[in-house]
């Protein structure tokens, strides 16, 4: 579903909400997608975007960022564990390791640059420090169910803004 989903309908069941997300672009810059699906309660709900001119890696914190919004924004997911997988390593090493030295050097890389994507980073650090989220990493286009289903809804995406 694109901009936005309910779990209204659902039942509570308490139990790891699973999210899979991915991003990606036609061209870097150029035009890009960015997709997650959210498990929960035995029900996978979609949710997708895409902008004309990005990258790939706003469109991968972008596909983390919608997902940890939807899951904040349902009153009863908040205290609920995540698991939250991508087949980013820059999203995964990036809120997971990155992101300390980061916020310690005033969002400067260890070369001293400013941080790319910082407005992101800082979004997707509010909502990861406001919920339970265990990170991993996936292999992307190795056959895992959700992932390529991610990758699909990006393409699709894309494919609205060619």
């Amino acid at each position: 579903m694109e901009n936005g989903f309910s779990f209204d309908d659902m039942a509570p069941v308490g139990e790891k909400i699973i999210v899979y997300t991915d991003g990606g672009c036609w061209g870097n810059p150029g035009v890009g997608g960015w997709a997650c699906v959210v498990i929960a309660d035995g029900e996978a709900r979609e949710l997708s975007g895409g902008e004309k001119l990005t990258t790939n890696n706003r469109m991968e914190l972008t596909a983390a960022i919608s997902a940890l919004t939807a899951i904040y924004n349902t009153e009863r997911f908040k205290n609920r564990p995540v698991q939250l997988n991508s087949d980013s390593q820059y999203v995964k090493n990036g809120i997971t390791a990155w992101i300390h030295n980061w916020k310690k050097n005033g969002w400067r890389t260890a070369a001293k640059k400013p941080v790319l994507n910082q407005e992101l980073w800082q979004k997707l650090d509010a909502l990861n420090t406001s919920l339970h989220v265990e990170w991993n990493w996936v292999k992307g286009h190795a056959g895992v169910e959700f992932n390529e289903r991610c990758d699909q809804l990006c393409q699709i995406e894309m494919g609205k803004l060619k």
